[in-house]
């Protein structure tokens, strides 16, 4: 079983950009109306089959919340964002628990909507660029989670089925772009995150890293055939 792990908010902590929506919008919670406009931008650009690097997409959100507040976000307001964004520090689980899986025989597998070379910069920043046997991007396949090919490239790379991947993550977009591609799915309930269970259940769902890995650990033999998938 191979678990793959989303990136940002999944393992490293958005929270530390508060202090500049803080300054820009004089609310700190803008910086979640940015958030779901970058996640708005994305889908819409994978709809059309208009592929744009996730720091443009980025910057053109924060222009977006700019215009929506009346706020001019001018060159260096999209620069101390991208620069935030590419030193985000880990949340404190999340170290333990992927060495944890690692020391079980786990293989690990880190997939970003962002650029390669971003998160390479982020694992190894947040001191979890060690903690896994690859970093994939869907850069390489110029399209973003939550479509299936994204979830195939991992697939791919591992000379695999979907079905031998776990997806873990705390978007529930993500889960369920997964399990369309036919992946198993783990929950990580960050702060904020929820997942409507009418709609969808993931396979596993716990409020930290730690206990979700532990979860996995009980059920799941590293060795085995089955599938599972983290995102």
């Amino acid at each position: 079983m191979i678990l793959v792990f989303d990136i940002n908010e999944t393992l490293l902590d958005t929270a530390v950009l508060s202090p500049l929506f803080e300054k820009l919008f004089g609310k700190a919670a803008v910086r979640g109306e940015w958030f779901l406009t970058l996640e708005e931008t994305w889908m819409t650009a994978t709809l059309a089959g208009r592929y744009l690097p996730f720091g443009l997409l980025a910057k053109s959100a924060l222009r977006q919340t700019g215009l929506r507040h009346g706020i001019h976000i001018d060159d260096d307001h999209q620069r101390e964002l991208t620069d935030m964004l590419a030193a985000l520090p880990a949340h404190p689980d999340a170290a333990p628990a992927l060495a944890e899986l690692r020391a079980r025989g786990f293989q690990l597998t880190a997939l970003t909507n962002g650029t390669l070379e971003t998160v390479q910069h982020q694992l190894a920043h947040a001191g979890l660029d060690t903690s896994f046997d690859v970093i994939l991007s869907v850069d390489s396949v110029e399209t973003y989670k939550p479509s299936q090919p994204a979830y195939q490239y991992v697939a791919d790379h591992w000379q695999v089925s979907t079905r031998e991947l776990v997806m873990i993550a705390a978007h529930g977009w993500d889960l369920i772009g997964a399990a369309s591609a036919g992946c198993r799915t783990g929950f990580i309930a960050r702060p904020g995150k929820v997942i409507d269970p009418q709609l969808f259940e993931p396979d596993w769902q716990a409020d930290s890293l730690i206990a979700l890995s532990r979860q996995l650990m009980e059920e799941i033999s590293p060795n085995s055939g089955e599938a599972i998938c983290k995102g």
